[in-house]
């Protein structure tokens, strides 16, 4: 089989490619970097530099596979994440319909059924309503919870004034997180089986805890027994 992975050399596309790899599988990855591809390279994936944004690329890279992995790499040169990203899963579509691919993984987010006020994640509502045009192809939407790796960047938090938060709070057992092996873990297992029907959404989590827990684990972890979890307003965080 031919896979072509959007993603670079991400969290999810990198463990998800060695995966394909591994299987024997014929696998092309997109990214903006060489250098940042090496790994996979070496490994004997097929680097394909450009960017999402280039629809005569995507097309011409999307083209002959026999399934694609399609996420929305953040930048930082958006002003409108929403119309960034919902612009993003409208390049998908269009480059899915042109080189005539039939199965799609589409990594989304837990939210993205909501077309407002859940900030960028509202933008995935528009990249799945966009993949969603296409009746003739296979698609997975993948929503994973909150990742895991999200909490790093709490560190200056945790250093500066001894705390950990953000704008909201879950009790314990109310909030679901995930580590990302365990999305590409889901996403491989799509791919290669390949047994996906229409169009299907699959929520992944790994666990499911509570933001005073997340506290307390943590704070644990870096001899700092007292950590708390504080919530912000929107317009503190």
């Amino acid at each position: 089989m031919k896979y072509t992975l959007t993603g670079g050399a991400g969290n999810i596309t990198r463990p998800l490619a060695l995966a394909l790899l591994k299987a024997g599988h014929t696998v092309t990855v997109i990214g903006r970097d060489a250098a940042k591809l090496k790994a996979l390279t070496d490994a004997g994936a097929i680097a394909a530099i450009g960017s999402v944004e280039d629809l005569s690329f995507l097309t011409n890279t999307f083209r002959g596979a026999d399934a694609v992995y399609t996420m929305v790499p953040p930048t930082y040169a958006a002003t409108d994440w929403k119309a960034y990203i919902g612009q993003i899963g409208q390049n998908y579509a269009t480059a899915i319909t042109a080189a005539a691919v039939k199965q799609v993984v589409n990594l989304s987010s837990v939210g993205a059924h909501l077309p407002d006020g859940v900030g960028p994640v509202s933008g995935l509502h528009r990249a799945e309503n966009a993949l969603n045009t296409l009746t003739d192809v296979k698609i997975l939407h993948l929503r994973p919870a909150y990742f895991f790796q999200n909490l790093l960047a709490n560190i200056p938090l945790v250093k500066g004034m001894g705390i950990i938060g953000a704008n909201f709070s879950a009790a314990a057992g109310k909030f679901p997180i995930v580590a990302t092996d365990d999305i590409a873990a889901v996403a491989a297992e799509a791919l290669l089986s390949l047994d996906f029907q229409g169009h299907t959404i699959r929520y992944i989590a790994s666990d499911e805890t509570g933001t005073d827990q997340i506290a307390q684990v943590l704070g644990a972890a870096i001899g700092k027994t007292d950590l708390a979890w504080v919530k912000f307003t929107d317009e503190q965080a």
